[in-house]
């Protein structure tokens, strides 16, 4: 049984078709890429798995059990993780407090244990304190933890999002373009950290990025979309020389 099955995924917004007939599926252990020009329907994808929209046509399925129409919590609470293209943070919080929060959606205790300070609130609490400052070490994260997420540096706090990603054990990470906003130094240690990631912690891992080097450097395989339908799907160095990846990208050329 695969890990993961997207099958026949189709998306209207209106009239508009934004994702047309869309299929993957992954075995497991595999870091796989999405690409495509601006507006080609990657994000549509992403939030379709994840439970922001819900499909128009097709189904997804993780270790088997479809996805119908759950929301993001109950998404995530299956196994898939996503970090999102713009850094979504809380500015405010400490970087230790970005990563114990995303347990919220398995908390363990309800209203009234923490109105009256039950011993299962404090289990529960010091569990997740305990994790998440387990998570920071292996990210290297640790000299930051009493940080306000705000005080970081652009880099870092792409690195907070995926350990914040990380903490919720996932089967399957989505990393919506990773390197946006990077520099080329920043880019560079991004690259050696999802392949490390990827060993670490046994992760299968789906990446949307603009950012060819990126792609190339990391991805086994890529799937190509392009006004919301996959066009090629191959190896990096067939990708490259596809001429239907390049016209999406750079046009056809006239004459």
């Amino acid at each position: 049984m695969p890990l993961f099955e997207v099958r026949a995924l189709t998306h209207f917004f209106g009239g508009l078709r934004a994702v047309s007939d869309f299929n993957l599926t992954f075995d497991g252990g595999e870091l796989t890429g999405l690409i495509g020009p601006n507006g080609a329907g990657k994000t549509t994808v992403f939030n379709l798995v994840c439970g922001v929209y819900h499909p128009t046509h097709g189904e997804v399925r993780i270790d088997g059990r479809s996805l119908g129409r759950l929301y993001p919590h109950q998404v995530t609470a299956m196994g898939i993780a996503r970090t999102f293209q713009n850094i979504r943070l809380w500015p405010e919080m400490t970087v230790l407090d970005n990563i114990r929060v995303c347990h919220n959606y398995k908390l363990g205790y309800g209203f009234l244990d923490t109105i009256f300070q039950t011993s299962r609130y404090h289990t529960a609490e010091k569990g997740i304190g305990r994790r998440a400052r387990e998570v920071l070490e292996i990210m290297g994260l640790r000299d930051h933890a009493e940080e306000l997420a705000k005080n970081l540096p652009y880099g870092l706090q792409r690195k907070v999002e995926i350990a914040r990603a990380l903490i919720l054990r996932p089967k399957l990470l989505l990393l919506d373009e990773p390197s946006a906003g990077m520099n080329l130094g920043e880019k560079e240690a991004l690259i050696g950290l999802i392949r490390w990631i990827r060993k670490e912690f046994n992760l299968t891992i789906w990446l949307i990025e603009h950012e060819m080097r990126v792609v190339m450097n990391l991805c086994e395989r890529i799937q190509v979309l392009d006004f919301g339908q996959t066009i090629a799907e191959g190896t990096p160095e067939e990708i490259q020389g596809n001429p239907r990846v390049v016209e999406a990208y750079l046009g056809k050329e006239v004459g």
